[in-house]
């Protein structure tokens, strides 16, 4: 084959990636977009995969439903190693938190994948995370709570939504911090935030410590107390909740949740573009604003490069942890 010929092959299939590449962009979706939640219903990442899908339909990008399918387990690792198992046509999208995508990656070594084996195509929103009991409960303070964790050790019980997750670290560190065991409390782990709420309500649990968002309609009907929240400022749906600043520990600000839309490994960048386009104009859509707002969480969208660079940061504060879990 002369040079003149090779030349003309190569330019051909240039042209073939380049159609393909622009035919893929224009039908892009063609079917309805599974969203996976790795979490129980009405967890956090349950919660916000529904808001995120209702708040989608009619969309004039993402025309296609968006249907959320909650594959549960393991901490969230299960739904989320689908995901990175899945064909990377778009088609089948993951609701990323905190604890799934960062938390088990930097602590526990059996994790079946690394924090960013994905396509991390854009931040949605900050969870705030909270400490809480039944309304009818002793503890009135968080300060009340450490003293009875101190006196009474490995008899308290804490609800969690997996063995290594911020729903975990969030009071292992507050235990550290006051200078006590990181087993001084036992953990319960359940399969969403949903079922912990259950748990202390029931008095399966003495308290939780995990996303703001499933909790908040039962502080707000006073089933609940919230003891403490990771903001740096009060938050106002909870003006009488201190701070981790507030109470002394300030570095459990560090311990908060988030909400992100992740693809498989080597997700095609039309579809990036697509839903990163898509998830900024999530700021003007009022039908997401108000429920974050009604959850209780903070709109962060962030781009793709942003959420990278925020997510490596939160992956290097859970690892630098990791002497303590061992």
């Amino acid at each position: 084959m002369n040079i003149q010929a090779i030349f003309k092959f190569v330019s051909l299939l240039v042209v073939s990636w380049s159609f393909s590449n622009f035919s893929f962009a224009q039908s892009y979706p063609n079917k309805p977009i599974r969203l996976i939640s790795p979490y129980g219903a009405g967890g956090n990442a349950d919660l916000s995969a529904r808001a995120l899908s209702a708040a989608l339909q009619g969309s004039p990008v993402i025309k296609e439903p968006i249907v959320v399918m909650n594959r549960v387990g393991a901490g969230g690792t299960i739904g989320s190693q689908f995901v990175k198992d899945s064909p990377n046509d778009g088609y089948t999208l993951l609701l990323a938190r905190v604890g799934s995508q960062v938390v088990a990656p930097a602590l526990d070594p059996v994790t079946p994948y690394k924090w960013d084996d994905f396509t991390i195509i854009g931040l949605l929103e900050i969870d705030p995370y909270v400490c809480v009991v039944r309304a009818d409960s002793p503890f009135k303070t968080f300060q009340d709570l450490l003293d009875a964790v101190k006196k009474n050790p490995g008899k308290l019980t804490y609800a969690s939504t997996g063995t290594l997750d911020a729903s975990v670290v969030f009071p292992i560190k507050a235990f550290l911090n006051a200078g006590l065991n990181a087993k001084a409390a036992l953990t319960v782990p359940y399969k969403g935030a949903g079922e912990t709420v259950t748990a202390v309500l029931s008095g399966e649990v003495n308290f939780a410590c995990n996303g703001l968002a499933p909790y908040i309609g039962n502080l707000s009907g006073g089933k609940m107390r919230a003891l403490v929240v990771s903001t740096p400022e009060r938050l106002a749906s909870l003006p009488n909740t201190p701070t981790a600043q507030e109470v002394g520990m300030k570095n459990l600000e560090l311990i908060s949740g988030w909400n992100a839309l992740y693809g498989p490994p080597n997700l095609s960048p039309n579809v990036v573009q697509q839903w990163s386009k898509v998830l900024n104009s999530l700021k003007e859509n009022p039908k997401w604003v108000e429920s974050s707002k009604t959850r209780g969480t903070i709109p962060s969208v962030m781009s793709p490069e942003e959420s990278l660079k925020f997510i490596s940061t939160q992956f290097k504060t859970y690892r630098d942890l990791l002497p303590y879990f061992q």
